[in-house]
């Protein structure tokens, strides 16, 4: 049950995410190619519909901008909207049915380096899709139209969003509770009006007038239920449950570092809700859901005690929406633009590629062919990529220390490190050659659950011309048969 006195905190925290929220929104639906209102439909069905299942107090669930660049290759390929949306329905389907298989427990094999190289990429490639909009280009590809109008918008955003994360707004209180996307979305209506008339139009967000429910019913999309006979749309849902899964269990993982919460929130009820919230998000003609870290990090820095602040913050996009488009259209898309750009560098940050390179190359490695894969052959194939060089990685890593050889004097401890197999064979045969002769030899097996039959045989034959080298084996013959 929700006290009143939670009521008090939840209800100016469901405020303050709303207002991080809604240009949010509005930027992933501009980003996406589709109307900004689907973009508050989306945010609305995961700030009521999932949060009314989810097993945690804190998290936001909406449009995400990680998955933007899936979205927007997605509708390319298969050729409309109403065909993607219907692979947003059999994705939920999917995160349904992971979540049933209690699935979610194997986000722990996903590799840290590679999930951030997933989330660089997604920075770069959000930087790119931005650039264009950002410049005010008429096409949003020719560079020789640059709007200067626009341009000044975006860059007065981008130096607020600076300021709002320097020193000096963190230490006064009044000024960080105030959004920084929204004084973005503030400034760049004043300033738009100030310099838009007299330079040239700037482009400006697009919400339709919902005055009755008519209005409301003839902007939602319907999936495109004939999209079944298209190979692609199950590729494409497949990514989405996959990535939105993964995307939204890590904010799980680490909103409960902000604010731990005891149970911890189950993955696989998490991951059923998200599935229900997918399939009528794609049914209703809305964006994949995922839960977002940052405004479930907003939500709880704001005082939040339950899922109220949540549901508040949901019905408050739903009523922007249906009651306050005019005020939204006065809003510059550069303004939205220069949002996701600081967005996607916060992802790709040079800072992390500088740690990655510093932790070695068995992390840099994944880390740096997840982000090139991802970028240049799309989302599912970069993180397999990254996967699969990770294990590589981890295999040769292991093989390497799966034998250690010290000695001090003419005594000589070999310890098996770990089981062994017939590709520890020629390892094994190069570290007994070098015992010089009259040693003393130990063997340390106890580690060693199984021994392959090629490394007994090596075993047998150095144990076989020991006498003859004058070589003494202490704890040997060595117990070489399969422990159970």
């Amino acid at each position: 049950m929700i006290s009143l006195n939670d009521l008090r905190r939840d209800i100016p925290a469901g405020l303050v995410v709303a207002l991080v929220a809604l240009p949010l929104c509005l930027g992933i639906a501009q980003a996406c190619g589709v109307s900004p209102f689907i973009g508050l439909l989306t945010g609305a069905i995961g700030g009521i519909i999932v949060t009314s299942l989810s097993p945690s107090r804190f998290a936001v669930s909406g449009p995400a901008a990680g998955l933007v660049t899936i979205v927007v290759l997605a509708i390319e390929d298969l050729g409309s909207f109403s065909a993607f949306l219907f692979a947003v329905t059999l994705s939920g389907v999917l995160q349904l049915l992971f979540g049933l298989a209690r699935l979610g427990r194997f986000i722990a094999l996903v590799p840290g380096s590679v999930i951030k190289g997933m989330l660089a990429a997604i920075g770069l490639l959000l930087i790119f899709q931005q650039i264009p909009l950002a410049l005010g280009m008429a096409d949003g590809h020719r560079w020789g139209a640059i709007s200067l109008p626009t341009l000044g918008v975006t860059a007065s955003g981008l130096v607020i969003l600076y300021l709002w994360n320097s020193r000096f707004v963190r230490q006064r209180q009044w000024l960080s509770w105030v959004p920084g996307p929204l004084v973005v979305v503030l400034a760049g209506i004043l300033l738009s009006l100030l310099i838009g008339d007299k330079s040239g139009n700037i482009a400006r967000v697009t919400l339709p007038a919902l005055t009755s429910l008519t209005s409301l019913l003839g902007e939602l999309t319907h999936p495109d239920w004939q999209a079944w006979r298209n190979p692609a749309v199950y590729a494409v849902a497949l990514t989405l449950a996959l990535v939105a899964s993964m995307e939204t269990l890590l904010s799980q993982e680490a909103l409960n570092k902000l604010r731990p919460q005891f149970p911890l929130p189950a993955a696989d009820k998490e991951l059923r809700a998200q599935g229900v919230g997918n399939m009528l998000s794609g049914l209703m003609g809305g964006l994949p859901i995922t839960s977002v870290i940052v405004r479930g990090s907003v939500n709880v820095s704001a005082g939040a005690r339950s899922k109220a602040s949540v549901l508040f913050h949901g019905l408050l996009l739903l009523f922007s929406a249906l009651w306050f488009s005019k005020l939204l259209n006065v809003i510059p898309l550069a303004s939205l633009a220069a949002i996701l750009l600081h967005t996607g560098y916060k992802l790709a940050t040079p800072r992390l590629f500088i740690s990655q390179i510093r932790s070695g190359m068995f992390q840099f490695a994944p880390f740096i062919i997840t982000v090139i894969g991802i970028v240049s052959l799309g989302m599912l194939s970069g993180i397999g990529l990254g996967i699969a060089t990770q294990l590589i990685f981890s295999l040769y890593q292991s093989h390497r220390n799966a034998l250690m050889l010290t000695h001090y004097d003419d005594h000589y401890v070999l310890r098996f490190q770990q089981s062994l197999s017939f590709l520890h064979a020629p390892a094994l045969k190069k570290l007994l050659q070098g015992i010089p002769e009259n040693s003393v030899v130990i063997i340390d097996s106890d580690s060693a659950r199984f021994i392959d039959q090629d490394i007994r045989a090596v075993l047998d034959n150095f144990s076989e011309n020991a006498d003859r080298r004058g070589i003494q084996l202490m704890q040997w013959p060595v117990n070489t048969s399969p422990k159970t």
